[in-house]
C-alpha cells in the first residue's frame, strides 16, 4: 500500500473518532456502576438495621432493595460484555477489578441469606456489602485514571470523587443506623463516624473543583437542605453518646430517613452529571466527524493550493515584497479580510491552547495520583505499626497539620522513607 499524507491523517482522525465512542460507551458504563452502587448503600443501610435490632425492623423494606440491587446487578453484567469485546481500548487493571466485581455479584445470594438468618452481624454485613462497594468504585477510578482527553478526564474526576463521597457517607448512614437501632454507640463506632465525616467532605471538596457552576449551584442546593441542619443534630447525639446512655432505638428511622435524603440529592447530581458526560462525548464525536470531513476538503485545497508556509516562502525570496510583510501570515477564506498575523503569534496561540488542556489533564491526574500516594501510605503504617486504616489516616492527618504540609506532601514524605529504610 503506498503511503500517502491523505491516508494518514484520514486514518488518525478515524482513530480519534472510535476513540471518543469508546470514552461515550464507558461514560455509560460508569453510569450503570453508579447506580448500582447506589442501591447497594440503600440495601447495606437496610440490612444492618435489620441485623441490629433482631429483625424487628426493616425486614420488609431491605427485601425491597435487594430485588431493586438484583435488577440493576442484571444491568451491569449485561454492560461488562462490550467491555471485553473491546478490551484493546482497556488495560489488565480495569478487566482485573470487573473480574473481582463478578465475584462479590456472585457471592450476593448468599450473604442475603445469612442476613435473613441473622447468622452474621451487622458490623460483619456493613463490612461485606462495604468491600464489594469499594471495588466498584474502584472501576470508575481506573476509567477516569485511563482517559487522555482533559475535558471528559476532568468530568469523571469530579464523578469519581463525588460517588466516593457518596459511599463514604453511606457507610455513616450505615454506621448510624446500626448504633441507633442497637441503642449504643460505642467508641469505635464514634470514631468510624468521626473519619467518614471528614473523609467524605475531603472528596466532595476535590468534586468541587472539577465541576461547572451549572453543577456547583445545584450542589449547594443540596448543602442548603433542611435534612443538613437534621443530620449534623443526629451525629451530635452519636458523637456525643456516652457508654453508658442507651440511644433512643426508634430514632434509626428517623437517622436512616435523613441520611437516605440526602443521599438521594447526592444521586441526583450524579445522574446530571453522568448525562453531562454522555453529552460531551457526543459534542465530541460529531467535532471529530466533522473534522473528518473538513480533513477531507482540506487535503484537496492543499494538493490545489500552496500552503501558507509554503506562500511565506514564495513572498520571502520574492524581491518586490518588503521583508517585513513577507513574515506575515494572511488568512485564508473564513478570516477577516486583510487580517495578518505573524507565524509566531499563529505558533504561540497554539501552544498556549494545547498548554491549556494539558494543565487540565494534569490537575486531574494530580487529583487521582494524590490519592493513590496517600492510600499506599496508610498501607505502609498500617503494617509498620499494626495499626487499623482509620488509625493510619489519623496518623496521616495530624502530622499534616502539625507540620502545616499538605496531607498528599506528608504522605509522599512516609513513601520515601519507607523506601530509604
Amino acid at each position: 500500500m503506498k503511503l500517502s499524507a491523505e491516508k494518514i491523517v484520514l486514518l488518525a482522525k478515524q482513530l480519534q473518532i472510535e476513540e471518543l465512542k469508546h470514552l461515550a460507551a464507558m461514560s455509560q458504563f460508569v453510569g450503570v456502576v453508579g447506580h448500582l452502587i447506589h442501591n447497594l448503600q440503600a440495601e447495606r443501610g437496610a440490612s444492618g438495621i435489620f441485623l441490629a435490632s433482631a429483625g424487628d425492623r426493616f425486614a420488609d423494606i431491605r427485601l425491597e432493595l435487594a430485588a431493586e440491587s438484583e435488577s440493576v446487578e442484571r444491568e451491569l453484567r449485561t454492560a461488562f460484555e462490550p467491555q471485553l469485546k473491546r478490551a484493546i481500548y482497556g488495560n489488565a487493571r480495569l478487566l482485573h477489578l470487573m473480574a473481582w466485581v463478578l465475584l462479590g455479584l456472585d457471592e450476593l445470594p448468599e450473604l442475603r441469606i445469612r442476613i435473613s438468618e441473622q447468622k452474621l452481624t451487622a458490623d460483619d454485613s456493613i463490612a461485606a456489602f462495604s468491600r464489594l462497594i469499594a471495588g466498584l468504585v474502584s472501576l470508575i477510578f481506573e476509567v477516569a485514571d485511563s482517559t487522555v482527553d482533559p475535558r471528559i478526564s476532568s468530568l469523571l474526576v469530579a464523578f469519581f470523587n463525588l460517588v466516593q463521597g457518596k459511599e463514604l457517607a453511606g457507610r455513616e448512614r450505615a454506621v448510624g443506623a446500626l448504633s441507633f437501632a442497637s441503642g449504643i454507640c460505642d467508641d469505635v463506632h464514634q470514631q468510624r463516624i468521626l473519619h467518614l465525616i471528614d473523609a467524605q467532605e475531603r472528596h466532595f471538596q476535590v468534586f468541587g473543583e472539577f465541576i461547572e457552576e451549572q453543577l456547583m449551584a445545584q450542589w449547594q442546593e443540596v448543602q442548603d437542605a433542611s435534612c443538613i441542619a437534621q443530620l449534623e443534630r443526629m451525629r451530635r447525639m452519636l458523637c456525643n453518646a456516652r457508654q453508658t446512655t442507651a440511644l433512643d432505638a426508634n430514632l434509626s428511622d428517623k437517622w436512616f430517613e435523613t441520611c437516605s435524603e440526602r443521599l438521594t440529592a447526592i444521586w441526583s447530581i450524579q445522574c446530571t452529571l453522568v448525562d453531562r458526560l454522555e453529552e460531551l462525548c457526543a459534542s465530541l464525536v460529531n467535532e471529530a466527524e466533522s473534522d473528518l470531513q473538513d480533513s477531507e476538503g482540506l487535503l484537496k485545497a492543499l494538493r490545489e493550493h500552496p500552503p501558507a508556509s509554503a506562500e511565506l516562502a514564495d513572498k520571502f525570496f520574492n524581491p518586490a515584497i518588503p521583508v517585513e510583510n513577507a513574515l506575515s501570515f494572511v488568512a485564508h477564506a473564513g478570516g477577516e479580510a486583510g487580517q495578518r498575523r505573524s507565524i509566531v503569534d499563529v505558533l504561540q496561540a497554539q501552544s498556549q491552547r494545547l498548554a491549556g488542556m494539558e494543565t487540565e489533564l494534569v490537575a486531574a491526574r494530580r487529583a487521582l495520583d494524590e490519592r493513590k500516594t496517600i492510600e499506599r501510605a496508610k498501607g505502609i503504617l498500617m503494617a509498620r505499626f499494626n495499626l487499623s486504616e482509620d488509625a493510619a489516616y489519623k496518623r496521616l492527618r495530624n502530622a499534616s497539620m502539625e507540620q502545616n504540609r499538605r496531607l498528599a506532601d506528608v504522605a509522599e514524605a512516609v513513601l520515601t522513607l519507607a523506601a530509604v529504610s
